[in-house]
């Protein structure tokens, strides 16, 4: 159950930080093909979309590395737990287990 919320959560993390991936290369994209633009004022508007683009690209960069330590951690804990409490684990287990077959006989 704990590793069907994990990789729920996982795929949500794994979408979103593609998603944020592909719109900043689509922001490298339009900067690269506008170069050519002449007037002061796009220049300066470029300039700034640059630095908020690099911005961004820093925090997506820091964001993903806390979300892997903070699933490493998490990882690691619930290991240590299993290990210190085998026959809690397995009751537990045990538990899930009857109440997802109780749901499942009534319908």
């Amino acid at each position: 159950m704990n590793t069907n919320v994990n990789d729920s959560s996982s795929n949500a993390h794994e979408k979103i930080m593609g998603e944020l991936k592909s719109v900043i290369k689509d922001a490298e994209s339009l900067l690269k093909n506008t170069e050519n633009q002449a007037s002061e004022g796009f220049k300066s508007a470029r300039a700034k979309f640059e630095l908020t683009l690099s911005n961004a690209k820093r925090e997506l960069s820091d964001l993903e590395e806390n979300v892997v330590d903070k699933v490493k951690e998490a990882a690691h804990t619930t290991d240590e737990y299993v290990k210190g409490h085998p026959w809690n684990s397995v009751g537990l287990g045990a538990c899930v287990g009857l109440l997802v077959g109780l749901l499942a006989a009534r319908k």
